[in-house]
C-alpha cells in the first residue's frame, strides 16, 4: 500500500523516484571514473610497495561499488564489485598498521592481477553506460517524451531470432517490453501484466494465433488493448479476417523495422490522446483523476452559491498488493472494476465516483455532511462482507476497504480538503483496517499554529559513499524530517556524542571508525543527553552477526545493499512514529 506522505499523490511520488533515479545514475557514473582512477593508482602502490591501509583502502572502495551499483541499476557493474569484493575480503583480517611479511606476497600479486582484469571490465562498462545515458537523455527528446513515459508492449511470436530482435529493437526505443513464444505463455502474461499493445504472429505452432482473438477481444480488461498482428502470409482472406475479429493493423512478413516501429508509435500515441482526453478510467469506466480536478472546482461553486454541506470520502481497497501478487494483476484489474461497480451503483445519482489510480477511489458527495456521508459507506462497505467482489473462473474473491472521509469548509483548499481525507483513511489503516474514520480537525493544523510547531526528528545519515547520501537524504526529504549528514565514522560519533539526533542511518564499513565501533564506543560513552539515538543498518555484507549483539549495541533494523528506498523510507517511518 501507498504510505500516508504519498497517497493521493502517487503520480508525483513516482515522478520524484524517478528523478532521483535518474540523478543517481549519473552521479554514480561520473564517481564512477573517479573510483576507477584512485584503484588503478592503488594498485600502482600496491604492486610495488604494499601496505595493510592501501589493501583495506582498495577493499573499501570495491565495498562501496558493490552495495551502490545495484541500486542505481547498474547490475553488471555491482557483479564485478562482488568479484573484486572476494578477491579482496582476506584484507579485513589485517589491522591497518600491520607490516606485510613476505608470506603475503602472492596473496597480494594474485589480487593485483585479478583487479587489474576486473578495471579493465569496469572501464567498458563505465564507456558504455556512459552511452547508454547519452542515448536516454536523446529520448527523452524523442518517442519516449513525446509519449509521457515508457508503454508496455508484448511481442507474440515463436521465431526466436525474430522475437529477440523485435524486443531489443523496441527497447532502445524506449519501450518496456515482455515477450512470448506461444499462446498459454502469452495468456499467462496477459492475465499478470497489463499492456499499451500486442504484436501477434499468426502462423504459430503449435497454436496458431487466431486462438488468441477470442481470449482478448471476450475479456472485458483486454478486448480495447491495440493488437497488430504480424504474418508471412500477404493473404487479402487473411486480412479481412483479421479486421474483422478486431486486429489494430496486419504487418507481412518480411517487413522493415522502422515501418513496423511507425505503426506502433502511432497507435500507441492515438490510444494514449485518447485516454488523456477522455474523462472517464478505461478500465473501470468511472470518472479519472483529470474530470475530478475539472469538476470539483464546479461543485464547490455551487455550493457557494447555495450553501449546503459537500463531503469527500477516500477510498483504498485493503490488501490489495496481495491479490496482485497471488493471483496476477489480470485479477487485481477485475477486482477495481468489481469496486467500482459496487461504488456507481449503491450511491446516489448526484454522487460522483472517481478513480485516483491503482487502488484509490474518491467518492464526493454533494448535500451529505460528515456523518451521513460515513454512514453511506458503512453500508456499501457492509455489502463487501456478505458477498464477494467479483467471480472469475469458478473463483470468488472478496475484498474489504479502509475509508476516510471530510467534509468541506470554506477555509479549505481542495488539496488540503483531500489531504484530511486521505489522512483520516489512512488512520483506519493503521487501526486494522475494514473500516470507516470522519477527519480529526486536529490533522491539517494550519500552518504556524502550534502544531506545525512541535519537534521535527532529527536524522543523521552517515555514509562514505557521498552519491548514496545524497539519494538517501533526497528520497527522504519530503518526510517531516531535520536531515544531517557525515561522512566517516569518527565525524557521526561527535555529532551523535552531542545528542539530539532521534534516528541514524550508519554505514557497516566505512574509513577511520566502522559502524561496529562506532557503536561500541557510543555503549562505552553515552551521548551528552544520556539517551542514545535508534540505529538503521546498512551493510553491503550479509548479516554476520546475530541481530541479539546487534541490537544490544542499539541496532534497530539492518539492511543489506543494494536495499529499497520504499522500504527504508518505511523503516525510518516507523522508527520515528
Amino acid at each position: 500500500m501507498n504510505q500516508p506522505s504519498s497517497r493521493g499523490h502517487g503520480a508525483d511520488a513516482e515522478g520524484r523516484d524517478k528523478r532521483l533515479l535518474k540523478q543517481g545514475r549519473r552521479l554514480f557514473i561520473k564517481e564512477l571514473a573517479h573510483q576507477i582512477a584512485q584503484m588503478d593508482d592503488l594498485l600502482v602502490i600496491i604492486a610495488s610497495s604494499p601496505e595493510a591501509k592501501d589493501l583495506q583502502d582498495m577493499y573499501r572502495i570495491v565495498h562501496m561499488l558493490k552495495g551502490s551499483a545495484p541500486m542505481f541499476q547498474f547490475g553488471r557493474i555491482g557483479k564485478i564489485a562482488e568479484e573484486l569484493v572476494r578477491v579482496w575480503e582476506w584484507t579485513q583480517s589485517l589491522h591497518p598498521s600491520a607490516a606485510l611479511t613476505a608470506d603475503f606476497t602472492p596473496l597480494v600479486n594474485e589480487s593485483v592481477t585479478h583487479t587489474s582484469q576486473y578495471i579493465r571490465h569496469l572501464l567498458m562498462e563505465h564507456e558504455v553506460s556512459v552511452i547508454e545515458l547519452e542515448v536516454d537523455e536523446q529520448k527523452e527528446n524523442g518517442i519516449v517524451q513525446t509519449m509521457g513515459g515508457k508503454r508496455r508492449l508484448l511481442i507474440i511470436d515463436d521465431d526466436d531470432v525474430l522475437r529477440t530482435y523485435l524486443v531489443r529493437r523496441l527497447e532502445l526505443d524506449g519501450y518496456k517490453v515482455d515477450e512470448a513464444s506461444d499462446v498459454p505463455s502469452a495468456k499467462l502474461l496477459l492475465r499478470q501484466q497489463a499492456y499499451d499493445l500486442i504484436t501477434l504472429d499468426l502462423m504459430m505452432y503449435p497454436q496458431s494465433g487466431y486462438e488468441l482473438f477470442d481470449f482478448l477481444k471476450e475479456d472485458p480488461t483486454l478486448k480495447w488493448v491495440p493488437l497488430i498482428v504480424l504474418s508471412g502470409r500477404d493473404d487479402l482472406s487473411d486480412k479481412v479476417r483479421c479486421f474483422h475479429l478486431g486486429a489494430d493493423d496486419y504487418v507481412t512478413k518480411p517487413f522493415q523495422y522502422e515501418e513496423l516501429a511507425a505503426r506502433i508509435y502511432g497507435i500507441v500515441k492515438r490510444t494514449k490522446n485518447f485516454e488523456e482526453l477522455a474523462f472517464r478510467d478505461p478500465l473501470t469506466a468511472v470518472f479519472n483523476r483529470r474530470y475530478f480536478d475539472h469538476q470539483i472546482q464546479l461543485e464547490l461553486e455551487r455550493v457557494q452559491r447555495y450553501p449546503s454541506a459537500i463531503s469527500l470520502a477516500f477510498i483504498d481497497i485493503d490488501n490489495f498488493k496481495r491479490i496482485n501478487d497471488r493471483h496476477g494483476h489480470h485479477t487485481g484489474d477485475l477486482v477495481l472494476q468489481g469496486l467500482a461497480h459496487l461504488l456507481q451503483t449503491r450511491t446516489r445519482s448526484t454522487d460522483l465516483v472517481f478513480r485516483f489510480g491503482g487502488e484509490e477511489f474518491v467518492v464526493v458527495m454533494p448535500g451529505t455532511g460528515a456523518e451521513a456521508a460515513a454512514e453511506s459507506l458503512r453500508g456499501l462497505l457492509g455489502m463487501t462482507h456478505l458477498q464477494p467482489i467479483v467471480s472469475a473462473d469458478g473463483e470468488d474473491y472478496w475484498i474489504t476497504f479502509s475509508a476516510g472521509v471530510s467534509e468541506w469548509h470554506p477555509d479549505l483548499s481542495i488539496d488540503e480538503w483531500i489531504l484530511r481525507a486521505d489522512q483520516a483513511m489512512y488512520r483506519a489503516k493503521q487501526d486494522g483496517k475494514d473500516r470507516i474514520y470522519i477527519e480529526e480537525e486536529t490533522e491539517a493544523a494550519p500552518a504556524g499554529s502550534e502544531g506545525s510547531l512541535r519537534h521535527r526528528p532529527k536524522l543523521l545519515v552517515v555514509d562514505d559513499d557521498k552519491i548514496l547520501r545524497a539519494i538517501v537524504v533526497s528520497g527522504l526529504q519530503h518526510l517531516s524530517l531535520d536531515i544531517e549528514e557525515a561522512a566517516d565514522g569518527e565525524a557521526a560519533y561527535e555529532r551523535i556524542r552531542e545528542g539530539g539526533i532521534d534516528l541514524c542511518i550508519l554505514d557497516g564499513i566505512m574509513p577511520k571508525m566502522s559502524g561496529i565501533e562506532l557503536l561500541e564506543r557510543l555503549n562505552a560513552e553515552p551521548p551528552v543527553s544520556g539517551t542514545m539515538c535508534k540505529v538503521i543498518m546498512l551493510s553491503g555484507r550479509k548479516k554476520e552477526e546475530s541481530m541479539d549483539s546487534l541490537q544490544k549495541l542499539g541496532v534497530h533494523e539492518y539492511m543489506t545493499k543494494p536495499f529499497s528506498m520504499v522500504e527504508l523510507e518505511m523503516n525510518v517511518k516507523r522508527l520515528l512514529d
